[in-house]
């Protein structure tokens, strides 16, 4: 199956946006696929702003990108954009990082009038950087991910049937089934 390296734009560690990735990752894994997260929240900052291209942390996120079959990027948004923090790493990377990709954009957001923000802010710049197959995104609203005192994902019954829907094409897109198999042990 495809190799998928799912992003987390997100700068806060009690993310819904992480936690949102991480529970899709689960079914893209269940499909067959081989996952690999990465939350540019941890990478180091000295490196993100400075612009500093060959910092080892930099060059192994380029690395996981140009490895990857198939790329989720995740974001909370700000002021009707995609994270500044997501920002600085896409500018870190070669121009066309994402040629012959497939790629799932996905934002979380406190109001559905920030539900845009995916096909006016965000997918210009992925459409830039060479993406070949940018399927259909989705904006899941802030109110319809509840986080659990043991930090468990909980998401409204709409959301996670659209959520399943949009992840299920692209995992079709790559290639993969739609189906998710049953764990093992």
């Amino acid at each position: 199956m495809a190799s998928i390296l799912s992003v987390s734009g997100s700068p806060s560690h009690t993310s819904r946006t992480t936690r949102l990735l991480r529970h899709l990752d689960d079914r893209l894994r269940l499909q067959g696929h081989d996952v690999t997260p990465l939350e540019v929240r941890t990478l180091p900052p000295q490196a993100l702003l400075g612009a500093d291209l060959r910092h080892p942390a930099i060059t192994a996120a380029a690395a996981l990108f140009e490895q990857a079959d198939g790329v989720v990027i995740g974001t909370p948004v700000y002021k009707a954009a995609y994270s500044g923090l997501l920002k600085s790493l896409l500018d870190l990377l070669p121009q066309y990082a994402l040629t012959g990709k497939t790629v799932l954009p996905l934002a979380t957001g406190g109001s559905t009038a920030h539900v845009l923000a995916i096909d006016y802010a965000l997918r210009p710049v992925l459409s830039s950087m060479g993406a070949s197959h940018i399927v259909p995104g989705w904006f899941t609203l802030d109110k319809d991910l509840a986080v659990g005192d043991d930090g468990t994902l909980t998401v409204a019954p709409a959301a996670a049937t659209a959520l399943e829907q949009v992840t299920d094409h692209f995992s079709s897109a790559l290639g993969g089934r739609t189906t998710v198999l049953a764990p093992t042990g």
